[in-house]
This record gives structure tokens, sequence and C-alpha cells, in this order.
């Protein structure tokens, strides 16, 4: 199944970030696709989004159980698909993070349109 790049998941455990994260996503011209960490892989079984956009919360852990399921689907797809882009309370690289190779860029919260909509639009475009 091929990825659908106007879809993206948005997964957190606060309900209030997923919805300001979810209209940074309309605003790109995206389709959002909210859900809790425990509900984000059934969604994924479902549908192959453009990207994943995942909320850390305070330990950068909190959507650690879904990883593996997007990294089986990259490889699956033999291309890094969906992109995968980490809200982290704390600023720098996936590498200097030390985050699965899984996450493909980070953005550090507060959560503002003009940090994250041109991650979203970098990660989306490239594909």
């Amino acid at each position: 199944m091929p990825a659908d790049f106007s879809k993206v998941l948005v997964v957190g455990k606060s309900s209030i970030n997923r919805v300001v994260v979810s209209k940074i996503v309309e605003k790109s011209g995206l389709k959002p696709i909210s859900e809790s960490p425990e509900k984000a892989g059934k969604a994924l079984s479902g549908l192959i989004p453009g990207a994943v956009i995942l909320d850390g919360g305070p330990d950068d852990k909190d959507c650690d159980g879904l990883l593996s399921s997007i990294d089986a689907l990259r490889r699956a797809s033999g291309k890094a698909q969906p992109s995968v882009i980490l809200l982290s309370t704390r600023n720098g690289t996936p590498g200097s993070l030390g985050l699965s190779s899984v996450v493909d860029a980070v953005v550090a919260k507060p959560i503002t349109p003009e940090r994250l909509q041109p991650v979203i639009n970098r990660l989306v475009g490239r594909s």
C-alpha cells in the first residue's frame, strides 16, 4: 500500500497538544489524523500517512511504543516513509538527543506554527 502524502498522523497523550498540532498540519494543506499513543498503532495499520508527528511528552518517551511499527512500515516501503517528527522538550537533532533512527526531525516545544510548519513542509514535500 503506497503512502498517502495528504495525511499526517498526529500522536500524543495530550489532546490539547494534538489539537494544536492538527491545526498547524491543516495550515500546510494536509489532513491530520489525531490519535492517542494507544490507538495510533491501529491507525497506522489502516493507512500509511506521509508523515507522523509524535508528541514525546515530558521525557520524549510517550510514543516509543510506535517506533517499531513505523520502522517496519519504512522497511516494507523501502523508503523513509512515513517521515517522523518528534515534538520534544529538548533542542537538538535526533542523533544528538540519542533518539531512534526512525525520527527524522525534532521540533522543540512550545509548539508554534513558525517552528513546526516549515519542518512539515520540508519532510512531506521531500517525498
